[in-house]
């Protein structure tokens, strides 16, 4: 059966040049990328990176690659990332590592923020599949609970809790974490400001209209897609 997150990775290997500084997010996909530069000696040295992913981070620094924190960086000349679902404008939702503020920091701090991954990971609208994951700020948790179970009363509002320890999990950035299963999704537009502008949200993990172009492997092939209207 062909490794369709390899095929993915190998495409993306294209876009990377020498001299580059590279942000890589987290999954399967970009941890095959990222041996795949280990393998070309001279490009991988030439290369700056960075990750908003522990992982991804201690992976980088295994193979000896020059990694520097992204608040040491202002921008990038590409940023990769998996997602949970795309759509035909490359509106991307991320929600299961909670990491996505500061992914989204990378993303908008590139030249090209390219999505990659298997052809499963495709539709042609965003779909309720995956909930919006909102990071917020403790003392302001209970009033966003309320203003988001007044704003959808249809949707579910779940924290997230450790299994590890008794409480919360806590993000990297020591806020809440909150999936939101909506049972419809309002227009993208209206849904990516609607929530932002909700006091103590500090970000949450639709990534609307960021994507330069997405790089997906399927049973067709390997595809580039650039967003459509």
């Amino acid at each position: 059966m062909a490794d369709y997150k390899m095929e993915a990775a190998k495409a993306a290997l294209k876009f990377i040049k020498p001299g580059q500084t590279i942000g890589l997010g987290a999954g399967a996909t970009i941890a095959n990328l990222a041996q795949l530069i280990a393998a070309d000696v001279d490009l991988a040295a030439s290369l700056t990176f960075t990750s908003p992913s522990f992982k991804t981070t201690n992976l980088l620094a295994s193979k000896g690659f020059n990694v520097k924190s992204p608040a040491l960086l202002s921008r990038l000349d590409i940023y990769f990332d998996g997602c949970d679902q795309f759509d035909t404008g490359l509106n991307a939702l991320k929600s299961g590592g909670g990491i996505h503020t500061t992914e989204k920091i990378l993303a908008a701090m590139a030249n090209e923020f390219i999505l990659i991954g298997d052809a499963g990971k495709f539709s042609s609208q965003l779909t309720t599949t995956y909930p919006l994951v909102i990071e917020i700020l403790p003392a302001a948790l209970q009033i966003v609970l309320k203003r988001l179970a007044n704003d959808f009363p249809d949707a579910k509002l779940n924290q997230r809790l450790s299994t590890q320890k008794d409480g919360p999990v806590v993000s990297d950035n020591g806020n809440m974490l909150v999936d939101v299963y909506f049972t419809r999704l309002l227009p993208l537009q209206e849904l990516n400001t609607k929530i932002k502008m909700i006091p103590g949200v500090v970000e949450h993990s639709l990534f609307y209209q960021m994507a330069t172009r997405a790089i997906i492997a399927g049973e067709e092939g390997v595809k580039i897609v650039t967003p459509q209207p």
